[in-house]
């Protein structure tokens, strides 16, 4: 076994890293599945590892402390946070936290119908279907299609495929796939350093 022969303090730099595979885009954070924003029965954070305060989580918080004690112990809900503008502006959301997936305590993603059960228990809004049935490539891409306006905005990001049935995490990377407009991310500045301009909803409802 190794000793530690020294311990010494290093200066927190400003700059911070997003840990993410690149194949699925999520972390592992002490064994707990990240993804963009997730909600607990004991509090929520972003995807980033950088968990200091942003004015565009403060709505996701708030809404944790609406719904989180109807959170089984163990679960986590995953969802986009669309509070602020980031590569693309929306102005016609349901609500600001879109349900994509919601894990049990045994790190198994339910089932697309339980998914959407749990969220009219929770009063929270899924992400829209586009398409539900046999795996049709052609039926698939022909409902997107970059620089076309989309249902929450004048362009869409993308579009993912999901198994409608429940799975474990150890099969994640065959059960889901990602497809977003070609060069998505067209800043030139990361959206965390710029002033918030939140997105627009569709009505009057902030929920």
């Amino acid at each position: 076994m190794a000793r530690i022969r020294k311990i010494r303090r290093v200066e927190q730099r400003a700059a911070k890293c997003d840990i993410e595979v690149a194949e699925h885009h999520n972390f592992f954070a002490n064994g707990i599945l990240v993804h963009n924003c997730t909600m607990y029965s004991d509090g929520s954070h972003a995807r980033s590892i950088d968990s200091r305060h942003h004015p565009s989580r403060d709505w996701l918080k708030s809404l944790q402390g609406r719904v989180g004690h109807l959170i089984p112990a163990g679960w986590r809900v995953c969802g986009e946070n669309m509070y602020a503008l980031h590569s693309l502006g929306y102005d016609k959301l349901p609500s600001y936290f879109l349900v994509f997936s919601i894990w049990n305590e045994k790190n198994e993603c339910l089932s697309w119908d339980d998914t959407v059960e749990w969220c009219e228990l929770l009063g929270l809004t899924h992400v829209p279907v586009l398409y539900r049935g046999i795996y049709w490539e052609e039926a698939i891409q022909a409902l997107w299609e970059p620089g076309v306006p989309s249902g929450f905005g004048p362009e869409s990001e993308g579009y993912v495929i999901r198994f409608a049935d429940g799975f474990h995490y150890s099969d994640f990377s065959q059960r889901l796939a990602k497809v977003v407009r070609p060069g998505h991310v067209q800043t030139d500045e990361h959206w965390m350093n710029k002033p918030v301009v939140p997105n627009e909803l569709d009505n009057a409802d902030s929920s």
